[in-house]
Formats: C-alpha cells, structure tokens, sequence
C-alpha cells in the first residue's frame, strides 16, 4: 500500500462535484444561456447538510441507512481505482470484482430505500433500475476483462497502468471498442442522456431520480455525493484507457488526467444537448450492444 496513493480518493472527493458543474455550464452554453456557477454542486450539497430530514410513518431502518450506506460503499470504491499515474491506495488481484461490488452494493441500498417507502412509484423506478444495471454489469465487467487479458493483470492499478501509447499502436480496434463500451456503462450507470435524463420530472420517463424523491436533507446530500463520486469513479476507468500518460513525472501524469477528465464532461455535457433520451424498449439494446463491443474486444485481445 502506497501512502501517497491516497491522492486518489481525496481528488474523488474534492473534485468529484465539480464534474456536475462542467456538464451544465456546457449545456447552459449549447442553449446559450449563462447558467449555473461551476461550483453549484458544491452548494447544493452544503446547503442540504444545513436542513433538516423529513421520513415517512412508513419507513424503517432501512430507508435511514440507504443513503449512508450507499455513500460508504461509493467512497469505499475510490480506493481501488488508480488515477493520473499513481497506483490504487488498495491493489490485489482481483480487485476489479470487489469495486464491482461495491458499486452493487451502493445501488442495492438505494433500491432498498426506494422499496421501503412502499410506494408502487418508487418500485418502477427501482425496477428500471436494476433491469438496465443487470444489462450494463456484463459490458463493464468482461470490458475489463478484456483489459486484464491484454495487459496479463488482473489487478485494475497494473491493468489501467499497462495501457499506453504503445499500446494503442498495437492493439487500437480492441481498446477503442472497450472505450466505447465503457462509455455506453457510464451513461447507464451514471442515468445520463441517452439512457436517462437527470433534469427530468416526468412519471413515465424518469428512472433514478424516482427513487429518491422521499429523500430530503442530509440523507439527499449524500445521494447527490455519492453520484457525483460514481460519475468520477467510471470516468477514471474510461480515461485511464483513453488518455494512457505515464510520463514518469508524477504532476505531469495528474494534470493530464484531470484535463481528460474535464474533456470527457463536456463530451457528456454535449451529448445531453444534441440528443434526446431513448425511449425505454431501445435502452436494453443500447446496453447489449456494449455487451457485444466488449466481447468482440475480448475475442481481438485473444487471438
């Protein structure tokens, strides 16, 4: 375990909000308008802390634990991932399944406080939930399956690490294809455009934001926090791959990440401006075919 390593988890921590506010201002901009300030995020989650929480009669335990739960488990997550260089604060093999799990885990508490309110609402949105997460766990998890066989590691620090430009010179069609699956995961994941639209209000369409609505105060707070930690979290994966800087110099490698971070919210800041969401019978084939992505970039790596 290397100390330092934990720059990793405080950069999720301290920049993760602001992922928010580039994607905004971005779509603030293609509607040519002023927009939020790029720190909105930040404020909104402190000015939640400060209210006070309201719960329903018909809640239990579960519903307090949810959003508490979910937020352990999301920071948790953050010390397996490797960023700008710098190896995991946590490394071993395998460990790729055990962010996996927690990333699980994270959502089966925010479905289970969905559920505990026993409102039939709530239980349409958990059950979009899980449906379109069941269909985006197997791009995401034989994508790095694909990137643990051609880097020979089953760890994500040497897996994300192995990556460079060298190897996008010889193996260009596999890692493309599983940057663009893992793309496809981190709009799922994340219930972004096209998949979901986090603005909207609307019963028919909505997905995640329909579990937690009886959510309010602190607990809310730490809902929003945990997504704006969840968005990081894939986004790194997906840069690692894309923005391979192992330069040596361990400043040069950060700024360059953090850059590739900055480009991928305004890609998605973009996205949510020129598209519309997919009607909800087409979200399903969306996700299969990240699946088959990943597949065919396994089977390339394979050879």
């Amino acid at each position: 375990m290397n100390l330092i390593s934990i720059t990793n988890s405080v950069l999720a921590v301290l920049l993760a909000p602001l992922m928010f506010g580039i994607i905004n201002r971005t779509k603030a901009i293609f509607a040519g308008r002023t927009g939020q300030p790029l720190l909105q995020t930040y404020y909104d989650i402190s000015k939640l802390f400060k209210k006070g929480a309201v719960y329903s009669s018909t809640t239990t335990w579960v519903f307090l634990a949810g959003p508490l739960v979910g937020f352990a488990a999301v920071i948790a997550a953050t010390v397996f991932i490797p960023f700008g260089g710098l190896p995991a604060l946590f490394a071993f093999k395998g460990d790729f399944v055990v962010l996996a799990y927690f990333l699980g885990l994270a959502r089966f508490m925010t479905v289970l406080s969905a559920l505990d309110t026993g409102s039939s609402f709530e239980g349409m949105g958990a059950s979009r939930e899980v449906t379109f997460s069941a269909l985006a766990e197997p791009a995401f998890l034989i994508g790095l399956a694909a990137v643990a066989k051609y880097t020979g590691h089953i760890s994500l620090s040497p897996m994300l690490t192995g990556i460079d430009s060298v190897s996008w010179g010889h193996a260009a069609p596999a890692l493309a294809l599983i940057s663009l699956a893992f793309f496809v995961v981190l709009l799922s994941e994340n219930c972004r455009i096209p998949v979901d639209d986090p603005n909207t209000h609307l019963e028919l369409t909505m997905i995640h934001e329909v579990m937690v609505l009886d959510h309010s105060g602190p607990d809310f707070a730490f809902i929003l926090y945990g997504a704006t930690l969840k968005l990081w979290l894939l986004g790194s994966i997906l840069i690692g791959i894309i923005v391979p800087v192992h330069s040596g110099i361990l400043l040069l490698d950060i700024v360059s990440s953090l850059l590739g971070m900055l480009a991928l919210a305004v890609v998605i800041g973009i996205i949510e401006s020129i598209m519309a969401r997919l009607r909800l019978l087409h979200v399903p084939q969306l996700l299969l075919g990240a699946t088959a992505l990943s597949i065919l970039a396994l089977v390339l790596v394979s050879r």
